[in-house]
């Protein structure tokens, strides 16, 4: 049955399965790794975590740079339009620290419950004004009757005897 639901989004959204692999694949990523700086975090401190974090990512990307040919300079960056794009990196930080945080006070479900339920949000915001250069798209009742629907599985997820 789940399945044949999601064959039938992606066939009606025009979603590719590798989209949808590399989404899935995020989302697991982005939980383990929450996972693994919290303990970094308890055994060093928060500022030590995020750092380590940030070189190693840093260096995994020059890293991968190098190896698929560099299609693009570092001085490009500097032709960005939108110079406020150029703050990925240090929202990268803040989302570090936030969600170690998240993560050593609600554990590692309901944090991630939380943060997606935020993602959702935000990222229809942006799509429902046209922020940041998205192209705009119109408002939809389904959308904030899914989102409603994720707030309460939140509720009943968190909600103790």
């Amino acid at each position: 049955m789940v399945a044949s639901v999601l064959v039938s989004f992606m066939e009606k959204e025009n979603v590719s399965m590798w989209g949808l692999l590399i989404a899935m694949l995020s989302g697991a990523l982005m939980s383990i790794q929450g996972v693994f700086n919290a303990g970094v975090t308890k055994q060093t401190s928060l500022w030590l975590t995020a750092s380590f974090v940030q070189v190693t990512a840093f260096a995994v990307c020059v890293a991968a740079w190098f190896v698929t040919g560099r299609e693009s300079s570092v001085g490009e960056l500097f032709k960005i339009d939108g110079k406020y794009m150029l703050l990925g990196g240090v929202i990268g930080a803040f989302i570090t620290i936030t969600v170690v945080q998240s993560m050593n006070s609600l554990g590692p479900a309901r944090a991630a419950l939380l943060i997606v339920v935020a993602q959702l949000l935000v990222a229809y915001l942006i799509e429902l004004f046209g922020l940041f250069g998205v192209e705009k798209s119109p408002f939809e009742w389904k959308k904030v009757i899914g989102m409603v629907i994720a707030i309460v599985g939140i509720v009943i997820f968190k909600w103790e005897k």
